[in-house]
């Protein structure tokens, strides 16, 4: 099961939605090895453990723009037939107690690794670019200082004004 979760195959599953980092119940439920309705199943029976920063339901708009991006057949052919729920990292944690079973905490494990690594990820990546900023601001100002100095060097290589200094003897 490790081989078969990797980072990878988690972050693929990791959506943004509302400015919140999100697994869907389908997702989950393959990852967990159950049906997607047993899945909810159990948490709606346990809902009290699900406030609404930890799981929602995503609306119409939101359930069409994600449906080209997992796949899912319309609604009415078939397919799925409700708006699915988001599970945000706190969601997904508390899962593992509503599902209970060696697989769901197996499961966890590797997706709380994976937001973590996320976050890592991002915080690097900002740290990155704030060192980049700062070293272009550094660079800019020494562009200026080096053209500046170059215009002194050209300066100094050049004769002085008035005097024609010659070396040798003169014709006259």
């Amino acid at each position: 099961m490790k081989n078969a979760l990797t980072l990878q195959t988690i972050q693929q599953k990791i959506y943004l939605v509302r400015g919140h980092k999100v697994m869907i119940d389908r997702d989950l439920a393959e990852l967990y090895g159950v049906e997607t309705k047993q899945l909810n199943r159990s948490v709606k029976r346990n809902i009290t453990r699900f406030p609404s920063d930890f799981l929602f339901l995503l609306t119409r708009e939101e359930a069409q723009s994600l449906r080209c991006q997992f796949g899912t057949s319309k609604i009415g052919r078939g397919g799925q037939r409700y708006y699915p729920y988001a599970f945000t990292e706190q969601g997904v944690a508390m899962l593992s107690s509503v599902l209970n079973s060696e697989r769901a905490v197996q499961v966890n494990i590797q997706i709380m690794r994976t937001f973590t690594r996320l976050r890592e990820m991002i915080s690097n990546n900002k740290e990155l670019a704030g060192k980049l900023v700062e070293l272009e601001k550094k660079v800019g100002n020494h562009d200026h200082h080096i053209a500046l100095l170059f215009v002194a060097i050209k300066k100094l290589m050049e004769p002085p004004p008035g005097k024609d200094k010659r070396i040798g003897f003169s014709a006259n």
